[in-house]
């Protein structure tokens, strides 16, 4: 610890702390036992008054590192965001008082709760050091925005509408996307404006295509400059500062620099011909994306079928064609929008084809999202548009035109349709470049005895189904030349931590490459991922983190003379942030860092640490918990938590008057990732009784944070066995659970299951 380093404690008695708790003897616990050279009471520090005295604290005394006692960590941080100095936090109001029933037998474990908060948030400050920014770049002002279709064009607009400059890489000749070339829209609203809001008003239509005039507005815009025909053939550097050689057909190559990058590339359509049962090489069977084709073709007039050229007079639509099954061949998801998409073309061939045109849809599960919603399900209706619940068998030939054949659902008959065309509703297939993780996911669905005997296997399959994938970013990471991917190949944008994000900090995802949708939906998306383009390259150019823990000035740095180059944190930082210089030691590029902690936990010989989150400032505070010996019969459980889920849910939990035990400290983690397993040991042999580690959900569905940091927690735990039986104690003393935001019953509950394991096992025999 540096000799300049001045420690202040300050203690806030508000909120019923001061009524529950013995302030004075919290004073003394901080000052003689945390060391704090001052430390002062308050009826409420969040008060402008009580604020000031920590700022006058800091600016006259010289105060460098403070702890405070008070709420929540995650309450008041406006109030306590003092960002030149170290902080510790206490948790006297979520994690004790309301967490306790008011009785009198709860009085003295209520109380030796907060001294043991006091000490070890005392004990977390004195290993902290203020951050302070890195400096490595000023603020560049200009997005690549890969992808010239509806949501990359929009996503250009709406950042050059906030001052930045943009560049559109699109790898057509033209701009637009699959979006300029469909006939009509799907609605954007419930009805068309200005219709009174009735039972008997006018139910929403198909409306007019306006892509021509978004691209107008692009290229009428002085901060868009676009590159068609054109590819990324090289991306390198970091938010901030990234570097892309845009590469034009004829091979030349211009290198330009952003701040962010935005991937908009789209979708594909799926390939029907793989599944012959549909009729695709029948020409009067054709795919939505066709029909776009023939009715743009058709102008005002009638839709014509492919084979003779004749007016369309019967048409039959076929809904999840090759979509929604694990059989093989098939995609195993559905695309959301193919009913509105259906609906939409119905009414094609009831306007154009007139309102006699026979026009069904066969579906199994019609699904209207959006604003358009049920209204335009009940247009169609309203039209004569008959929808079947059905299950098509097959699509054959019957001379000019085809023949359904499908079991009808409500009337329990197999019928036989003849039509003039078919419309088989296609799925949307994510233009992605291929996974750098997809070797990884494969091998983790396997058990664990099976993955050394099964890894060349299952890298050469990946290999041989990443032959024809184009790459689209070319990043020049370490962990591969494209974004990861969720299930199905999408990239990798988790909708309900931190959508947009991906696992590669500063470059987005938007539109069908996230997900699929259809205009309006990707013209928000692009929106919300302009926005977060926009705070990225601002946050880099401050050397400040991105989400989640946007605004961290804190980045990992590591004391090389202990390093033994294992390359654990570079195979294991889930956000490509680590490299290796000529000598092979970890290179760290602090604006690609999630501040997440991962590398440290993988470490195995603990020299990586950020300036304000170490193995010292987490391992002090467990060697500074007061630990009863076994005959008080007082257990002692220590509470790793995720500052994500796991720690707001145990909050929550006492906010509505959820018990938590009096034998647990709760020490809130950046991420499950980021514990090392020296705090186990040393947890183990202070005597502790038990370790609860309260991580997000792993696995394909993962609400990690931090995307792999639940994952490589319960991989390495499963070797803590081991270290136990080496100390002659039980496995069952150290468990890993999934938490939710949401568990706020559960997360005490967990707890309260640790005592009953203590009961069981008996005591720790460490115990001093």
């Amino acid at each position: 610890m540096a000799d300049d380093k001045k420690f202040a404690g300050f203690i806030c008695t508000g909120c019923g702390i001061g009524d529950r708790l013995d302030a004075g003897q919290l004073e003394m616990t901080a000052t003689r036992d945390g060391k704090m050279e001052t430390c002062v009471q308050h009826e409420m520090l969040c008060s402008q008054e009580g604020v000031q005295l920590i700022r006058d604290t800091i600016d006259k005394d010289g105060a460098t590192n403070i702890m405070i006692a008070a709420c929540s960590r995650r309450a008041k941080v406006e109030a306590f965001n003092f960002t030149n100095v170290a902080m510790s936090r206490a948790n006297l109001r979520e994690g004790v008082i309301w967490a306790r029933p008011d009785t009198d037998e709860n009085q003295e474990t209520t109380q030796e709760m907060a001294d043991d908060y006091i000490r070890m948030a005392c004990a977390e400050v004195k290993f902290m050091t203020a951050p302070t920014p890195s400096g490595e770049q000023g603020l560049n002002k200009t997005i690549l925005v890969v992808g010239g279709g509806v949501t990359g064009m929009t996503a250009a607009l709406e950042a050059a509408a906030a001052g930045f400059d943009c560049h559109i890489v699109e790898k057509t000749g033209e701009l637009g996307g699959w979006a300029a070339k469909w006939h009509k829209r799907i609605p954007y609203r419930a009805a068309p404006e200005g219709t009174p809001n009735t039972l008997t008003a006018h139910l929403p239509d198909p409306v007019k295509n306006d892509v021509a005039e978004l691209i107008a507005a692009v290229e009428a815009n002085d901060r868009i400059t676009v590159h068609l025909n054109s590819t990324i053939s090289k991306t390198s550097g970091a938010p901030g500062r990234f570097s892309a050689d845009i590469t034009t057909e004829s091979g030349s190559t211009t290198t330009e620099n952003f701040g962010s990058i935005i991937q908009a590339s789209g979708w594909k359509p799926f390939d029907i011909d793989s599944l012959p049962k549909y009729g695709s090489s029948n020409a009067d069977v054709v795919t939505n994306v066709e029909l776009e084709a023939l009715a743009k073709a058709a102008g005002d007039g009638p839709i014509k079928r492919p084979s003779d050229g004749k007016e369309v007079k019967s048409v039959a639509f076929v809904q999840n064609a090759g979509q929604c099954s694990d059989e093989e061949g098939y995609l195993p998801y559905h695309s959301g929008i193919g009913d509105l998409v259906s609906i939409k073309q119905t009414l094609y061939f009831k306007e154009q084809n007139g309102g006699d045109c026979d026009t069904v849809v066969l579906y199994n599960n019609l699904r209207t999202p959006g604003a358009p919603g049920e209204d335009f399900y009940r247009s169609a209706q309203q039209k004569m548009v008959t929808f079947t619940k059905s299950e098509v068998n097959e699509v054959t030939s019957s001379g000019n035109g085809a023949t359904v054949k499908f079991k009808d659902r409500i009337l329990d008959e197999d019928v036989d349709l003849d039509v003039d065309l078919v419309v088989l509703d296609i799925g949307m297939v994510p233009n992605s470049g291929p996974d750098p993780y997809a070797v990884t996911v494969a091998l983790e669905k396997l058990p664990l005895e099976e993955r050394d005997e099964k890894k060349a296997e299952i890298e050469a399959q990946v290999a041989e189904q990443s032959v024809s994938i184009e790459s689209i970013l070319n990043l020049d990471y370490r962990q591969g030349t494209d974004l990861p991917q969720l299930v199905n190949g999408f990239t990798d944008s988790h909708f309900i931590c931190f959508p947009y994000e991906t696992r590669r900090t500063g470059i987005y995802a938007a539109g069908p490459v996230r997900r699929p949708m259809d205009i309006k939906q990707a013209q928000d998306d692009a929106t919300g991922a302009a926005m977060k383009a926009i705070q990225e390259a601002v946050n880099a150019s401050q050397g400040r983190a991105a989400h989640p823990r946007s605004g961290d000035l804190s980045y990992p740095s590591f004391r090389k003379e202990g390093c033994t180059q294992c390359k654990r944190c570079t195979v294991e930082c889930p956000f490509g942030a680590i490299d290796e210089d000529e000598e092979r030691y970890p290179k760290y590029n602090e604006a690609r860092c999630r501040r997440c902690g991962t590398c440290m936990g993988a470490c195995p010989v603990r020299v990586i640490s950020f300036e304000n989150y170490s193995i010292d400032t987490v391992g002090q505070q467990i060697k500074n918990v007061d630990i009863p010996d076994e005959f008080e019969e007082k257990p002692r459980i220590l509470v790793l938590a995720c500052e994500n889920d796991a720690y707001p849910a145990l909050d929550q939990a006492a906010m509505s008057g959820q018990e938590i035990s009096p034998w647990a400290r709760v020490i809130p983690v950046r991420c499950l990732g980021s514990v090392s397993l020296s705090w186990i040991t040393d947890s183990m042999n202070n005597g502790f009784d038990g370790i609860i580690m309260m991580g997000c959900q792993r696995g394909e569905d993962y609400q990690c944070h931090f995307v792999r940091g639940s994952t490589m927690a319960a991989e390495r735990m499963r070797k803590v066995g081991d270290t136990l039986q080496t100390l002659n104690l039980e496995a069952e003393r150290v468990i890993v659970h999934e938490v939710a935001i949401t568990d706020i019953e559960r997360a005490p509950r967990l707890i309260k299951d640790m005592e009953e394991v203590i009961e069981q096992v008996g005591m720790s025999p460490f115990k001093f």
